[in-house]
């Protein structure tokens, strides 16, 4: 939809968008995050995979870049993300941002409104 909170884009099947409460509504766990502080907090979101389930990544599609609303991006393998269980797109008050436990501090992107299938 046009008023999309997130989207999925690429090389995936079928492009898509859902809006805030849409996103919301759907079925959703929790993941623990370590910052660079050393402090742990818990996110509750929906799982990555779940989401990327539905826009159905092509057989060679191999990264995934997360884009924030403010441009900027970071890359990630779906080596690394499609074994996560626990790789969210957690709420927070701004939006949505990406947990991905376990990743690069550069991977939990704030304000994700994008995930680039490549």
């Amino acid at each position: 939809p046009d008023n999309a909170a997130l989207k999925i884009t690429g090389s995936v099947e079928s492009e898509i968008g859902w809006a805030g409460d849409k996103l919301r509504s759907m079925d959703t766990i929790d993941a623990e995050y370590t910052g660079k502080d050393g402090e742990t907090k818990t996110y509750t979101g929906i799982a990555i995979n779940d989401l990327l389930d539905t826009a159905g990544p092509v057989a060679e599609a191999t990264m995934l870049v997360l884009v924030a609303d403010d441009g900027y991006s970071a890359e990630v393998t779906l080596a690394e993300v499609q074994p996560c269980a626990d790789c969210i797109v957690a709420f927070d008050d701004a939006g949505f941002r990406s947990v991905l436990p376990g990743l690069s501090g550069k991977a939990q992107v704030k304000g994700l409104v994008e995930i680039q299938v490549k």
